[in-house]
């Protein structure tokens, strides 16, 4: 009896530190939008089962990747190196960046622009030297550079997911449903970044449109695209490409069809939708470790659309064995490259191998 009392006081105490205990988050209420059904162009498939897969093993988290004008493949990974994949198979660690290397793009001079999100824009140099373009605007420093890409005037879109939380808390950024994020733009006359577009849910991949009139950029946690237009009658202002997704969007790139690919790291879950009308459960979530947090469907999916935002096809690993966690998908050559946060492997599938493209743009 002695002893079952210490145990029920041992988990009283627990209990009220835990509640007593700060949330590291001040959760926003959020009523989403029912998800569409996985029916039509959406259907499960498993199309991605169908590619192959490079560097198996030898990389960890190549979150998006790139093939340089050396034709050889590039990608990043967790541990901070810039990795080089060559034709024949051979994985090389280049150079390591010292922090976590996301989206990357290479200019017309042939350097590679990363999305870092640890150190901000980086430019590196075809003999390996790192320069720090950016690492703030308008006086707010970056906390998540995410993704990066080029407009043919060499001017950088690039967004910073969140100024609040960096990458390894961004279920707190989910959580807490606040707009932390940002699409940026780096002029090199200038050497400095300015802010386009603030007060995005997790700004997340940006695709400069192939006409060059207006830029792409997910918004992650809404689970939408949205369209900032860049030149033209409506220059400045934003609008939305794509809504009510299936999934979170995370990259995204352009073809030279000008077909949009977009990756989705997983389906939603209808867990986060449902704590979302709850903010109070939202902060009490945000204390648990990140096991005990709801974890992410095993699922692979990509989703091709038109210029006006309509679905073209879809691509899925409806059990995620193959490629799950999608980040990133990039369209070089015949080629579509998939890159992931956490898997070990990139993939890489034929454009003949999708049925359902034709001639859309």
């Amino acid at each position: 009896m002695k002893w079952l009392m210490v145990g029920l006081l041992v988990v009283f105490l627990l209990l009220g530190s835990f509640l007593l205990t700060p949330s590291p988050v001040d959760s926003k209420a959020w009523d989403p939008p029912a998800p569409p059904p996985l029916t039509g162009l959406l259907a499960p498939n498993e199309r991605l089962r169908l590619a192959d897969l490079l560097a198996r093993g030898q990389v960890y988290g190549p979150e998006d990747t790139t093939i340089g004008p050396d034709g050889v493949l590039y990608t990043g990974t967790q541990d901070g190196y810039i990795v080089r994949v060559f034709p024949d198979g051979r994985v090389e660690n280049w150079l390591s960046t010292g922090g976590r290397p996301l989206g990357m793009v290479f200019d017309h001079q042939g350097n590679l622009i990363v999305a870092d999100a640890w150190k901000g824009l980086l430019s590196i140099s075809p003999d390996g030297e790192i320069t720090v373009l950016a690492r703030e605007a308008e006086g707010t420093p970056f906390r998540f550079t995410d993704d990066v890409d080029i407009a043919d005037d060499g001017r950088i879109y690039f967004t910073d997911a969140s100024s609040r939380f960096e990458q390894p808390d961004y279920r707190l950024d989910l959580l807490e449903m606040r707009p932390h994020g940002r699409l940026l733009r780096y002029s090199r006359k200038t050497g400095k970044a300015e802010v386009l577009l603030g007060n995005l849910h997790f700004a997340n991949g940006v695709a400069v449109s192939p006409d060059g009139d207006s830029v792409l950029v997910n918004e992650t946690w809404k689970y939408r695209i949205l369209r900032y237009w860049i030149r033209g009658p409506r220059a400045g202002q934003a609008e939305v490409f794509a809504d009510n997704l299936p999934g979170f969007p995370d990259n995204l790139a352009v073809d030279d069809e000008g077909r949009y690919w977009v990756a989705f790291p997983t389906l939603r879950n209808p867990q986060v939708d449902t704590m979302h009308r709850h903010p109070w459960l939202k902060d009490l979530v945000a204390k648990l470790p990140d096991s005990l947090k709801p974890a992410p469907q095993e699922y692979g999916l990509v989703i091709a659309f038109d210029r006006k935002g309509q679905v073209i096809t879809s691509l899925h690993d409806t059990r995620g064995t193959h490629l799950q966690e999608i980040t990133s998908v990039n369209p070089q050559d015949d080629y579509l490259y998939l890159g992931s946060l956490h898997n070990d492997r990139i993939g890489r599938l034929a454009f003949q191998a999708i049925p359902g493209l034709g001639d859309n743009q």
